[in-house]
């Protein structure tokens, strides 16, 4: 096992700096294409900028033999720890090949949100901490609805992990910090009563109105009907067909007479169907105008895909069938609605008067 720094030279009269590994019976080069010597110095400046240049690659073979040393036992080399953590969680997303990137993309840009609300300007990974891993959990927590909180510390825990391997992290600050699912999905369902009072109330962009019903119809989510073409819409056989962009499977839905309701003319195969203005816009009217319905809970869009499982294992359709509806890959996502519809049941006998 050693580095070894060695010369070439090359046609045109400069000489290249390489790092010959060896490691674990194999050998391995890594040219320092930036640091190339003049072969024939013929000014001080030329051999003062050799003798900086072969400075700086015996440092860096210095660096690659600590790493290989390290590698073997429970130790973190300076040059690791040092990485900027915010480019290093860039680097491992843009490796990562998972269908939950677009999630782990998101924990990463909450991650920056909660460092500029904190006041951090530069975070290395040695620099990261429990306390610090505490306080973005808690950030999560105050800044994420349903799940949000959980499965964006979920993926970050992920990373962290992968740090610790690659021995960027000696120990994982995330052992000890947890971040439970949030099961109160309960308050973030509408019934088909409360779709109905919604249906009726007034609202003032009638895009959103019409395309947040069609979601309590179809478990669209909001970049999925966001990106609704017309192609994706067989009306004569009132079929519904997409690939879902969160996990890429395959959707087909019957759209039932209230989504067909809710659509306008046809328009081209590439044109969309429903004009939406951006998601924090659609909230915001979103939430007026469940206010404006006098309905008391919290509902954001992804509550209208919650609403569509739950109202169809409330009217006894079998699971199987709506884990495909949904798109789900496994039915372990499916079962929780059948809780939910339970728990609704239970809400609505406890409502009942006592004598």
């Amino acid at each position: 096992m050693g580095v070894t720094l060695r010369k070439r030279k090359n046609a045109d009269g400069t000489t290249s700096l390489i790092l010959d590994i060896y490691h674990n019976g194999k050998r391995s080069y890594e040219f320092l294409k930036d640091l190339k010597l003049k072969t024939k110095p013929s000014s001080p400046i030329d051999r003062q900028t050799n003798k900086e240049n072969l400075e700086l690659a015996e440092s860096i073979r210095n660096k690659r033999a600590q790493e290989l040393v390290s590698s073997g036992y429970d130790v973190v080399t300076s040059f690791k720890s040092n990485v900027d953590f915010i480019q290093y969680f860039e680097n491992y997303i843009s490796k990562y090949t998972k269908k939950d990137k677009r999630n782990m993309e998101g924990a990463c840009n909450r991650f920056k949100a909660f460092m500029k609300k904190e006041g951090i300007k530069s975070l290395t990974m040695k620099q990261l901490n429990e306390n610090i891993v505490f306080k973005y959990s808690e950030y999560l927590r105050e800044t994420s609805q349903g799940e949000g909180a959980s499965s964006y510390f979920k993926r970050f825990k992920k990373m962290i992990k992968q740090a610790v391997r690659e021995k960027v992290l000696l120990n994982n600050p995330t052992s000890d910090v947890t971040i439970k699912r949030d099961d109160s999905l309960v308050k973030q369902v509408l019934t088909i009563d409360e779709i109905k009072i919604l249906a009726e109330t007034p609202i003032t962009n009638g895009e959103v109105r019409n395309a947040f019903l069609f979601c309590c119809f179809t478990g669209l989510s909001w970049i999925d009907v966001k990106e609704l073409k017309w192609k994706h819409i067989d009306l004569r056989n009132q079929k519904l067909t997409k690939v879902r962009a969160k996990t890429g499977t395959e959707t087909v839905v019957n759209l039932h007479s209230t989504p067909l309701s809710m659509l306008t003319e046809p328009g081209q195969q590439e044109d969309l169907v429903f004009t939406l203005p951006s998601n924090t816009a659609a909230l915001k009217s979103l939430r007026s105008w469940v206010s404006k319905a006098e309905i008391q809970k919290h509902i954001t869009w992804h509550c209208a895909r919650h609403s569509f499982a739950t109202n169809l294992v409330h009217y006894k359709t079998d699971v199987t069938i709506i884990s495909k509806l949904l798109g789900h890959s496994t039915l372990k996502y499916t079962q929780r609605y059948t809780h939910i519809a339970e728990d609704l049941k239970r809400e609505a006998v406890n409502k009942l008067p006592t004598i």
